[in-house]
C-alpha cells in the first residue's frame, strides 16, 4: 500500500491549490479517504474526506465552502481543490486510508498560505 501526496507550495492569501494523493498497492474503488492536516503546533486533524461507493464528501466546518475532494477511480487519485486560501490553512497536508483497521499515510505535502 502506498500513497503518495504532491502539490503543496507557497501561495498568498485568497489563492488557490490543488493537492493529488497517487494510490497504489489495493483495489482502490472500494475504499474511503481522507485529507487530514497538521499545522506547527498542532494536533492533525480531518480536513475532507470521501467515501468510495456512493462518493458521498465530508468536510470540516474550517474548510466548508472552500475546498473539494474528489476522487479518479481510473488514475487512482484522490484530489483537494482549495480556494480562497488563509494563513491558518497552512499545514502540512497528509492523505489516509483505513484498510482491514490499519493506517495508510502518505508522506505529506507542505501548504504555506502567506503573503
Amino acid at each position: 500500500v502506498q500513497l503518495q501526496a504532491f502539490g503543496g507550495g507557497l501561495v498568498q492569501p485568497g489563492g488557490s491549490l490543488r493537492l493529488s494523493c497517487q494510490v497504489s498497492g489495493f483495489h482502490f474503488d472500494y475504499y474511503a479517504f481522507g485529507w487530514f492536516r497538521q499545522a506547527p503546533g498542532k494536533e492533525r486533524e480531518g480536513a475532507s474526506c470521501i467515501s468510495g461507493s456512493d462518493v458521498t464528501t465530508y468536510y470540516a466546518d474550517s474548510v466548508k465552502g472552500r475546498f473539494t475532494i474528489s476522487r479518479d477511480n481510473d488514475k487512482n487519485t484522490v484530489n483537494l481543490e482549495m480556494e480562497d486560501l488563509k494563513p491558518e490553512d497552512t499545514a502540512v497536508y497528509y492523505c489516509h486510508v483505513q484498510r482491514y483497521g490499519i493506517n495508510y499515510w502518505g508522506q505529506g505535502t507542505l501548504v504555506t498560505v502567506s503573503s
